[in-house]
């Protein structure tokens, strides 16, 4: 899927411009500038009007947080960057938690199990295996890692729309909905250093943990098959 590869590109591309001094808006800017150049359309503007083309959220900011050239990157933050974009009708997402600049050992623990957790998720994804598994594997990680799951945040399917059913869980929440080769999934844990929810923001759209704590969160989006999962945005 081009929109797949596209999203990867921008999502790389940014994480690859992080560094203490740069500002969110600069980083925004440089996935716009590849959207445009492959011909794709921003997946939040075009769906929520969002006011970026890109999120960009900061340490206890889990999701949506609004970039802006006046939002500077700091030594010891954790940056997320989430990326969904719509091409020749077909809609991909994918995102990246990482650190600028050196970070505490703690937050490099909380990277280093969301993206092991986010593997896990993917590979549980199997057709004619339930739903559930997905949820299952990313807890089964965070207890293995002491971190918690924020468990009002949820992947979901994605293909001619950004979001799709089914709605996906971070948590076992017992459906017995089995999965189907085909089915393209965006599969996107959030780990946190002691939160189990995220909450609104003033700013009415960025989503940051209850208690202020550290945040992380990947995601790929992918295909279910019968074996290992076809990730559309490595």
């Amino acid at each position: 899927m081009r929109a797949g590869r596209v999203v990867a590109s921008a999502r790389d591309a940014m994480v690859a411009a992080v560094d203490p001094g740069i500002t969110t808006g600069e980083l925004d800017a440089i996935g716009r500038d590849i959207f445009r150049n492959f011909g794709a359309r921003s997946a939040p503007r075009l769906t929520y009007n969002f006011p970026g083309s890109t999120c960009i959220s900061l340490n206890s900011e889990a999701a949506h947080g609004i970039p802006s050239l006046t939002r500077t990157l700091h030594q010891g933050d954790l940056v997320n960057i989430d990326v969904s974009a719509e091409l020749d009708g077909y809609w991909a997402d994918t995102g990246a938690s990482t650190p600028v600049g050196e970070v505490s050992a703690l937050a490099e623990r909380l990277l280093g199990a969301t993206r092991l957790a986010q593997l896990e998720a993917m590979n549980a994804a199997r057709a004619g295996g339930k739903l559930r598994n997905i949820g299952r594997a990313v807890q089964r990680r965070a207890r293995q890692s002491g971190f918690c799951v924020i468990k009002n945040l949820y992947g979901h399917g994605i293909g001619r729309a950004l979001h799709e059913e089914p709605s996906v869980p971070s948590i076992d929440d017992h459906q017995q909905l089995r999965l189907w080769e085909g089915l393209v999934l965006a599969v996107e844990p959030f780990f946190s250093v002691s939160a189990h929810y995220v909450i609104d923001d003033a700013d009415g759209w960025t989503l940051r943990t209850d208690d202020e704590s550290l945040v992380a969160q990947f995601e790929h989006t992918m295909v279910v098959t019968s074996g290992e999962p076809l990730v559309l945005t490595y």
